[in-house]
């Protein structure tokens, strides 16, 4: 669920900052080939810059006012903040709302119980990218890695969560989604999200050895799991091609609300060195980083960074391209700006994977506005 806001009233402070997104490390204890930071390998008894649990605290105060209600956990691999059981507690303490994307594999059963205790509504995310080890480590790149993540998901089971698992489709894996559900329904998971691997930094490599699908297949196969895997189980499948691929029922959920929608509007990313970035692509775009909380205070970021300004003012109305002229690009907005940033340098390029389509005769035609309508 994205939770961007539409602006209220005109002028500053028009926008609430909804969630902050915490790039917690620089580093991973994975090696991951699709990875769209590409953080540095961190193995057994290495570590690595990290972010300061004083400055953390220090923006969430500064936060709140904003109209910070929850916060996400993500990195590189966030377990491995040496520190992260202090920041459980600040999040507690401050009453937000937590979401924690993981490889599992430092998910401890303490662990667990400090991230259910941390807020009634933490939200858990494990990686997991094969039914078997062979598969699940082809991706990450370390032995041991597929049995330390089931282990995870089951200490996160056992201290009360129903986590999601998250698997990163590719050619290697494909063949075991359905696979993959059936693990997850095994282990008590409460959804499974099939992400697709993004032309970002170690999914460049990827995409050019066309270790990835095609667009042919990547619409196809999201066909299939909307209308068919999704009929076969209760766990909840979540397949993340753009909302104009997605059937009305994708898009509205139980509660009525658009799943899939950008929350760009309503977050922060901040970077484990301090940084407020866009997200965590700006580790390696320096004009997606917009100051450092030692230095700048989070209300003058958030209220007067250029480029956030420009993109408050410009959403949806400079989308370019084939994401212009969606009807439903005042929801998705684009589906992924930071992707479209690291790719063409301009924040209003069309996302990739529905230029491809567009350029293939694949988008779907009832999601594009009429051509009469675009001319006046």
């Amino acid at each position: 669920m994205g939770n961007g806001e539409q602006k209220i009233e005109n002028g500053k402070g028009s926008y609430p900052l909804r969630q902050l997104y915490f790039y917690l490390t620089e580093g991973c204890n994975l090696k991951c080939r699709h990875c769209w930071v590409a953080p540095k390998y961190q193995g057994p008894g290495k570590s690595g810059p990290t972010l300061d649990p004083e400055l953390f605290q220090s923006i969430i105060k500064q936060g709140k006012p904003l109209g910070l209600s929850g916060v996400k956990f993500t990195g590189g691999e966030p377990l491995m903040h040496p520190q992260i059981f202090e920041l459980l507690e600040v999040v507690r303490r401050e009453e937000l709302s937590l979401a924690v994307e993981t490889n599992g594999v430092l998910c401890t059963p303490e662990l667990a119980v400090a991230l259910k205790r941390a807020s009634p509504n933490t939200f858990v995310s494990v990686s997991l990218d094969g039914a078997d080890a062979a598969t699940h480590e082809w991706v990450r790149g370390v032995a041991g890695s597929f049995d330390a993540a089931l282990e995870g998901i089951r200490n996160l089971v056992n201290a009360g969560f129903s986590p999601q698992i998250i698997m990163t489709v590719m050619r290697k894996n494909r063949e075991q989604m359905e696979q993959i559900v059936q693990l997850a329904e095994q282990l008590g998971v409460s959804s499974v999200k099939f992400n697709l691997v993004q032309p970002t930094e170690r999914g460049v490599a990827m995409h050019k050895a066309m270790e990835t699908l095609s667009i042919e297949e990547l619409i196809e196969l999201g066909r299939w799991v909307d209308n068919t895997l999704s009929a076969t189980t209760k766990v909840y499948l979540d397949y993340s091609h753009p909302l104009a691929f997605r059937p009305l029922s994708k898009i509205y959920g139980n509660s009525g609300i658009e799943c899939g929608r950008c929350g760009i509007l309503g977050i922060l990313g901040v970077l484990a060195n301090g940084s407020y970035a866009l997200c965590g692509i700006g580790e390696s775009v320096p004009e997606l980083v917009f100051g450092h909380a030692s230095t700048d205070s989070l209300e003058t970021v958030w209220n007067e960074a250029s480029m956030l300004e420009e993109l408050r003012e410009g959403f949806p109305e400079k989308l370019e391209g084939v994401c212009g002229d969606c009807l439903l690009k005042g929801i998705c907005l684009g589906s992924c700006i930071a992707q479209n940033y690291y790719s063409k340098k301009n924040l209003w390029a069309p996302y990739w994977f529905c230029e491809q389509a567009e350029k293939a005769g694949l988008f779907p035609k009832n999601r594009l506005q009429p051509k009469e309508s675009i001319k006046s």
